[in-house]
């Protein structure tokens, strides 16, 4: 059975937790990280102190978008995890993109959600804010052309954008009209594994 260890209110940890869902993959998830702390046993997993890791027999994995595809190219099949190289490519860009998405988006969350009015930066909200719109009007202007990242179906590529989408419509900040993203955003909000995973309370 796959163990994925890591918190479930960390984005990173979401995208594995939706995809074991989205494949049907039997598993059990672990707490792990912030208010549970990191013991030796886990340190050993994974020593970057980061989460999540897996375990798949014996194969032990971080990085969560490394986690994503080792799960698409051995549970996926062809829909996941494309036997062409170049559809999985443009799927697959997509999944790096997010990284620099996160550091736009990451001012806005700290402030909003992990820290108390008194000790909020608004100065930071803002720019992160507008640089959040910025990267989501390059979404919106591809999705305008096809309606999942992934392509003409839904597959990885949508998984970790996806994860962060949410946290963009419900963090109290100013967001511009971007009619495909929130279409595509609607379609996801229809999939079990992102309602059960992934739509859960900011923290």
């Amino acid at each position: 059975m796959l163990t994925i260890w890591g918190r479930l209110n960390s984005h990173n940890v979401k995208k594995v937790a939706w995809l074991a869902e989205e494949l049907g993959i039997a598993h059990v998830r672990h707490d792990v990280g912030g208010q549970f702390g990191m013991d030796a046993d886990y340190l050993a997993k994974n020593p970057n102190a980061l989460i999540p890791t897996i375990e798949d027999g014996e194969v032990v994995l971080w990085e969560s978008n490394a986690i994503l595809r080792y799960l698409a190219a051995r549970h996926g099949g062809d829909r996941f995890w494309p036997a062409d190289p170049v559809q999985r490519a443009l799927a697959d860009r997509w999944m790096d993109w997010q990284f620099g998405y996160a550091n736009a988006q990451r001012g806005a969350f700290l402030n909003l959600v992990r820290r108390g009015a008194e000790a909020r930066d608004e100065a930071a909200i803002l720019r992160s804010a507008e640089a959040c719109a910025r990267q989501m009007a390059i979404l919106d202007r591809y999705l305008a052309e096809t309606p999942w990242l992934s392509g003409t179906a839904f597959g990885i590529g949508d998984i970790p954008m996806g994860v962060y989408a949410h946290t963009w419509f419900t963090l109290p900040i100013d967001r511009p009209r971007l009619e495909y993203v929130e279409t595509w955003y609607a379609r996801l909000r229809e999939r079990p594994g992102y309602a059960s995973q992934v739509m859960i309370p900011l923290s």
